[in-house]
C-alpha cells in the first residue's frame, strides 16, 4: 500500500499555511501578504495582513487586481473571484523543511503598467524550483490603482505593494527551505522597471541582493505629468484628482476611466509627448520620496552598488506589437518618419538611424527606433549605470528567434519570460513556439534558466562582467556566445541620453513635414 505524500503545513507571522506536492515541488498559493487594498485602504499603502486562527489551505492563486481591458493584446484576465484579496504571494519549494536554505527568486510580472496578475502557466515556478531554488510570485496593483498619481494618495503604490512582497519573504521564506539573505528579484518588462526603481529605492533597501531586470522600460514620470495623467482620469468620472474624491469610487470604475483616457490616448500628445504615442498612460513616479530620482541616476551615483546585476534584452523588442497590430512588412515610410521624429533622441539621433542602416524598410526602422527607446537601451544604460559606480553588473540579448508565424516575431518581447521559467507550453509559450516547443527553444531554455538560478545562487551567470571598456556581453542564441555589445550604432547614437524623469511637453508635435 503505497502512502500519499502528506500535505506541506508552514507557520508564517500570520498564520499556517497548508499547501500541496505537485510534480515533485511543495506549492502554497493565494497567501496574503497584506489586506486588499479596498474600502478605507482603497489609494493607500498596503497595510499588513490580518491574522487567522487554525490552517488557511494555500491551494488556489489568489484573485487579480483590476486590469485594463484596453490594452488590446496582453490585456489580463478579469478573475471570475468577487474577493478584493489581490494582494498574494506563491511559493515553490523543493525542501520545505526549513533547513535547506535555498537560494530565493521573486518574479515581478510586466504588463505595461496596465496589466499583469502572478496565475498562468508562464509563471509557473516548478521548472526553477527543481534547480534548487525556491521561487516566489506575487500579485501587486497595476494600472490606476497602483501608479495612479493623486493629489493626497501616496505616490507609486504598486511599489509599495512590492515591497511589501518583499518584507513578506525576508520574515517568512525561511520556513518554506529559503535563505532570506540570498533573494533574488527578477522581472521582465513593466516588472523590470519595478525592479530598477527598487534598486533606486530606499524603502527595498536590504530586501533583495541580486538583480535580473529583462527589458527594462525606459518611462519613469514626472510628478507634473503623472498628475496631469491622472487628472485626465479622475475628469472622465466628473471628480477632482483627489484620494478623498476618489476613494469611494470602486476599483473597477476607476479602472474603466483609465480605459476611457487609454483609448483616446494620441489625443493628449501635445501634452504628454512620447508617452500617448506609445500607449503608455502609467509608470513609476519620480516622486521624490517613494521614489527620489529615476533608477538611472541612482545607480550612476551609486545607488545599490552592493546588489549583483544583471540587465538586457531581446534582440527585436517591438516585432511583437508590430506584428500583432498587423503592421508588419505594411509600415509607410511616412510612419516610419513619423516614429523617427518622436522616438529617436533629436533630430540628430534620427538622422543617424538613417545613415547607420541606409537598407533598412519602414517596418524594419521603426521596429529599430522603437525597439531601443522602449526596451534595448534603458536596460544597456542601466546596466552602464551600475558598472559605472562600481557594480558587478552583466549583460545579455536573447537572439534566438520564435519559430512561430513563420518565424516573423524573431526575438520579440516576451520571448525570454517562457524561456527563463521552463514553461515551454501553454499560455504565451504556445504563441510564440507553437504546439509542440522545437529542441533549440529546448536548449536555450536550459541555457537562460541554469544562468538565472546560478546567478541566484552565487552571484555569476557564467559569462564575463560588464565593463564599460569592453562591454562583453552574453548572446542566448542556438549556441551561447560572449561578444561586445551586438548593437554599436545604437548605443552611440543614445550614449547622451539621461532617461530622466518624462515631463509635461509643452512643444509641438515633432512630426515630419510631408
Amino acid at each position: 500500500m503505497t502512502g500519499r505524500t502528506p500535505a506541506p503545513e508552514i507557520r508564517t507571522t500570520s498564520g499556517t499555511v497548508r499547501g500541496r506536492v505537485a510534480d515533485g515541488m511543495a506549492v502554497f498559493r493565494g497567501i496574503p501578504f497584506a489586506q486588499p487594498p479596498v474600502g478605507p485602504l482603497h489609494l493607500a499603502p498596503p497595510a499588513p495582513a490580518l491574522p487567522w486562527d487554525g490552517v488557511r489551505e494555500a491551494l488556489s492563486f489568489g484573485p487579480t487586481p483590476p486590469q485594463s481591458l484596453g490594452l488590446g493584446f496582453g490585456s489580463g484576465p478579469e478573475s471570475p473571484s468577487d474577493s478584493d484579496e489581490w494582494l498574494t504571494v506563491n511559493v515553490w519549494s523543493p525542501d520545505p523543511s526549513g533547513s535547506a536554505r535555498l537560494p530565493v527568486m521573486v518574479w515581478i510580472y510586466g504588463g505595461a503598467f496596465l496589466v499583469g496578475s502572478s496565475d498562468g502557466p508562464t509563471y509557473d515556478g516548478t521548472a526553477l524550483a527543481r534547480r534548487g531554488t525556491v521561487v516566489v510570485t506575487f500579485n501587486h496593483r497595476v494600472g490606476a490603482e497602483g501608479y495612479g498619481h493623486f493629489e493626497g494618495a501616496v505616490p507609486n503604490r504598486a511599489l509599495l505593494d512590492q515591497v511589501a512582497a518583499l518584507e513578506w519573504v525576508r520574515d517568512n521564506i525561511a520556513g518554506f527551505g529559503g535563505d532570506p539573505g540570498r533573494v533574488t528579484v527578477f522581472g521582465e518588462s513593466a516588472g523590470a522597471g519595478a525592479i530598477a526603481a527598487l534598486l533606486a529605492m530606499p524603502r527595498a533597501a536590504g530586501l533583495f541582493h541580486r538583480a535580473v531586470a529583462q527589458s527594462v522600460p525606459g518611462t519613469v514620470f514626472s510628478p507634473a505629468l503623472a498628475a496631469d495623467v491622472g487628472a485626465s482620469v479622475a475628469g472622465e468620472l466628473g471628480l477632482p484628482a483627489t484620494r478623498d474624491a476618489l476613494a469611494p469610487v470602486s476599483p473597477k470604475a476607476l479602472r474603466d476611466a483609465a480605459d476611457a483616457v487609454l483609448g483616446k490616448i494620441t489625443q493628449y500628445g501635445a501634452r504628454w509627448g512620447r508617452i500617448a504615442h506609445a500607449h503608455l498612460p502609467f509608470a513609476p513616479v519620480v516622486d521624490g520620496e517613494v521614489l527620489p530620482r529615476s533608477p538611472w541616476e541612482a545607480l550612476r551615483a551609486g545607488r545599490s552598488r552592493d546588489i549583483e546585476l544583471i540587465a538586457g534584452h531581446t534582440r527585436d523588442e517591438a516585432r511583437l506589437f508590430t506584428v500583432m497590430a498587423g503592421r508588419y512588412g505594411k509600415v509607410t515610410q511616412e510612419e516610419a518618419d513619423t516614429t523617427l521624429a518622436r522616438f529617436a533622441p533629436g533630430r540628430e539621433g534620427a538622422a543617424a538611424y538613417r545613415a547607420g542602416h541606409p537598407e533598412a524598410d519602414p517596418t524594419t526602422m521603426q521596429d529599430l527606433v522603437m525597439s531601443d527607446w522602449l526596451f534595448r537601451m534603458p536596460s544597456l544604460h542601466l546596466a552602464e549605470a551600475h558598472a559605472m559606480s562600481g557594480g558587478t553588473t552583466y549583460t545579455y540579448e536573447l537572439a534566438w528567434g520564435a519559430p512561430a508565424l513563420g518565424g516573423v516575431l524573431g526575438a520579440c518581447h516576451g520571448l525570454d519570460v517562457p524561456l527563463v521559467f521552463g514553461t515551454l507550453r501553454g499560455g504565451i509559450a504556445t504563441m510564440v513556439l507553437g504546439a509542440e516547443p522545437p529542441a533549440e527553444a529546448v536548449a536555450v531554455s536550459e541555457a537562460m534558466g541554469s544562468a538565472w538560478t546560478a546567478f541566484a545562487a552565487h552571484g555569476d551567470p557564467g559569462w564575463a562582467r560588464y565593463r564599460t571598456e569592453g562591454r562583453l556581453t552574453r548572446v542566448f542564441a542556438a549556441e551561447p556566445h560572449t561578444v561586445p555589445y551586438p548593437h554599436e550604432t545604437s548605443r552611440h547614437i543614445w550614449a547622451q541620453h539621461a532617461f530622466s524623469a518624462l515631463e509635461l511637453s509643452q512643444d509641438a508635435d515633432p512630426v515630419p513635414s510631408v
